[in-house]
């Protein structure tokens, strides 16, 4: 893919995406076409990163097509699930019809996230032994789906 969108629109009144970079896809890693974003407070204010992952392959089920963090002293005020939503209008405009989110099993906040989102629980699975998040030392993984 070498055609990546405008993204400056991407804000819904509390937060705005900045954009940071893009990466290309890289097939040998298993690395699908990224934008990776700050998530921004309407102020300025970073709050938190995010990014979307275009596309689907093996990795990205295990690690999703959109991951995100919000910084400690800003939680609980749905900024995830905010820049999740802002990102799924960004993987329509790809002609996706459906993201893949994945959090850890002990992270009920981020598995609030997803629902909020509108992720759909698929499945609880074991990462495959040979994957960078196994090797990060995460074992499972949540697995949700959101429907374009």
């Amino acid at each position: 893919m070498n055609d990546f969108f405008e993204t400056s629109g991407l804000q819904d009144g509390e937060i705005k995406l900045h954009l940071l970079r893009t990466a290309q896809a890289d097939p040998e890693r298993g690395w699908l076409p990224a934008y990776h974003f700050e998530i921004h407070q309407m102020d300025g204010t970073k709050v938190g990163f995010c990014d979307l992952r275009v596309g689907h392959n093996e990795k990205s089920y295990y690690g999703g097509n959109i991951g995100y963090t919000v910084f400690p002293p800003f939680r609980g005020h749905r900024y995830g699930a905010k820049a999740c939503m802002l990102l799924i209008s960004l993987a329509k405009q790809h002609g996706m019809e459906q993201v893949i989110i994945t959090c850890d099993p002990d992270n009920t906040a981020s598995a609030r996230t997803c629902e909020i989102a509108g992720g759909e629980l698929l499945e609880s699975i074991d990462l495959p032994k040979e994957s960078d998040m196994y090797a990060a030392g995460k074992r499972k993984v949540l697995v949700y789906r959101i429907s374009l």
